[in-house]
């Protein structure tokens, strides 16, 4: 596959534009050398966040982000489901969890704002829960490392009343 890649997800950050910066900055503090969106970004101002990052980052459009098509192309955000790849490392994203079949090394989704991480023959699908603390009081993302034919996942969640947050390591 690769070697050693930091990848930074998160997902639906609504418009909680503060929780969204966190995220961003706590992403970036772990040393994540890509970002990567799965939707409901919602705000113009939470694209520009990842572009100031000054890291590669793609994005993907979600059911609550059609204020932003008129944005197409200004950013890197795209239609669902989107094939790249980061190096050797074959990446499907999406919003809604429709495209979950296993043609790509990293399968991101968003939209039901629960966290999960499963590897199914050496495919990871991964959803990084939800940024804007709306169906419960934490805000969440994940960090993916890749290690040649291995992934880590971490799972990164705060309380809104602490300042720190919680790691989850995931075993797969």
């Amino acid at each position: 596959m690769s070697k050693k890649l930091k990848i930074g997800i998160l997902s639906d950050s609504h418009t909680k534009t503060k929780l969204h910066k966190e995220a961003i900055e706590h992403l970036c503090s772990l040393g994540a050398e890509y970002l990567l969106h799965a939707g409901d970004i919602i705000l113009e101002e939470h694209l520009q966040m990842l572009v100031e990052t000054g890291l590669p980052y793609a994005c993907v459009y979600g059911n609550n982000d059609t204020a932003l098509i008129a944005l197409h192309g200004k950013y890197n955000i795209f239609q669902e489901p989107h094939y790249f790849k980061i190096e050797d490392l074959k990446i499907k994203m999406m919003h809604m969890p429709y495209y979950m079949s296993a043609d790509a090394d990293l399968i991101v989704s968003g939209h039901t704002h629960m966290f999960e991480a499963s590897l199914v023959n050496n495919k990871l699908f991964i959803n990084p829960g939800e940024v804007c603390a709306r169906e419960k009081p934490l805000s969440e993302c994940a960090l993916v490392i890749v290690k040649d034919d291995f992934f880590e996942v971490t799972h990164y969640f705060r309380e809104l009343s602490q300042n720190a947050w919680t790691k989850r390591e995931i075993e797969l």
